[in-house]
């Protein structure tokens, strides 16, 4: 009986070796980063698996969503769109969950430059680890041409500094980022990588079931680096479309609820191929 029951333990220990990593990441989503005229922008803010269109969660609502615009050299302009939210239904192949849209008018991008994003949700309860999650995530979209505060830190409590345009990105660029806990470089972060491999549908809110990148096993799914001393991480970009990335657990805050919380730093960035 003893033989039995250390080999179903090792079987369902080499199960779970195998089993695809599931990561979670939240999406801030606008179809385009780099515009060459003001226009608007349709956003969806949802909670998912984007490298296989997986399971939904509740972001439990939005705390602050807001652009931070700035022109060369100026002063940057806080800008708050939470306004603008409406609370959606997302519904990928397989699971669905509350979400958001909001359509941010062309005249509140009149302006040349930088809009860096910001995003911060509520705290999402993980019952299979009794944690929390709250996800902190950026996007940068450039207005012209004129580049402003894309690598300027947002003073958030943690965030990915792109050391990179995230927004001028060829296929085969590298991107670095720096990761910042209350303005502070963190060394030896985990910073987890996915592609977003199932296209968005806005009209349908939900990530398309046909997935454009075949991965061999599921390690290829989530990608892990860890970050150096200075807290810079570098990745090589692969494929052109959207790549997210994570730092997990590098927010000041690791309580909520008198449980656990893992406080995240999100960025999305774009490449796109030479042609």
């Amino acid at each position: 009986m003893k033989k039995m029951s250390f080999a179903a333990l090792g079987l369902a220990g080499a199960l779970l070796l195998a089993a695809p990593a599931q990561a979670h990441f939240m999406m801030a989503y606008t179809p385009q980063t780099a515009l060459e005229k003001a226009a608007d922008l349709d956003f969806r803010i949802v909670f998912t698996h984007p490298a296989e269109a997986g399971h939904m969660m509740d972001m439990v609502g939005v705390k602050e969503f807001y652009a931070l615009h700035q022109r060369g050299d100026g002063e940057a302009k806080k800008i708050d769109f939470k306004p603008l939210l409406k609370e959606i239904t997302w519904k990928n192949p397989d699971s669905s969950a509350p979400a958001f849209s909001a359509l941010v008018p062309r005249k509140e991008l009149r302006s040349m430059g930088d809009y860096m994003f910001v995003m911060v949700p509520g705290y999402y309860y993980e019952k299979e680890e009794d944690v929390y999650m709250q996800q902190i995530t950026k996007l940068l979209v450039n207005v012209g041409g004129i580049p402003g505060n894309w690598n300027t830190p947002a003073g958030l409590p943690c965030e990915i500094v792109p050391l990179a345009k995230p927004y001028g990105l060829w296929t085969g660029n590298v991107f670095q980022g720096q990761v910042l806990s209350n303005g502070k470089p963190v060394a030896g972060a985990e910073v987890e990588v996915e592609y977003m491999s199932h296209e968005p549908n806005l009209k349908k809110n939900g990530l398309s079931a046909k997935s454009s990148v075949k991965y061999p096993n599921g390690v290829m799914v989530t990608q892990a680096i860890m970050t150096d001393a200075n807290g810079v991480f570098t990745f090589g970009i692969p494929k052109a479309g959207w790549w997210g990335f994570a730092a997990l657990g590098v927010g000041p805050d690791k309580k909520h609820d008198g449980k656990e919380l893992s406080q995240d730093a999100v960025i999305w960035v774009q490449a796109v191929d030479m042609k």
